[in-house]
């Protein structure tokens, strides 16, 4: 992806996660949690409704600091900057993982 422009504004949307994502099958049965990989797929589909070229992304930092079930509405926000990508996903107000994405 090309680097963002720097602004102010985050980007933000929201995802319920279905009670049927086949992660579910596996992560784990019994008691569902969204695993990280899930997550971080979610937070690049949202970087790329904004960012209008591809490119090469090094994830330089990720902390998943409490788990999302099935039917969880995550709140997903990506704070652009010039060469990197500040993310946040939330559920209310505890924080479920946050990290950064950069150019190479």
């Amino acid at each position: 992806m090309a680097a963002a422009p720097v602004v102010n504004t985050p980007w933000v949307e929201r995802w319920t996660v279905p009670a049927d994502h086949p992660a579910f099958d596996g992560h784990f049965p019994g008691q569902p949690v969204v695993p990280g990989v899930v997550l971080l797929a979610q937070v690049l589909e949202l970087m790329a409704r904004h960012v209008a070229r591809p490119g090469s992304l090094v994830l330089r930092q990720v902390k998943f600091l409490s788990m999302a079930g099935p039917g969880a509405t995550l709140e997903l926000s990506v704070h652009p900057a010039e060469t990197s990508w500040r993310f946040e996903v939330s559920e209310g107000e505890r924080l479920v993982a946050t990290g950064v994405y950069a150019t190479d």
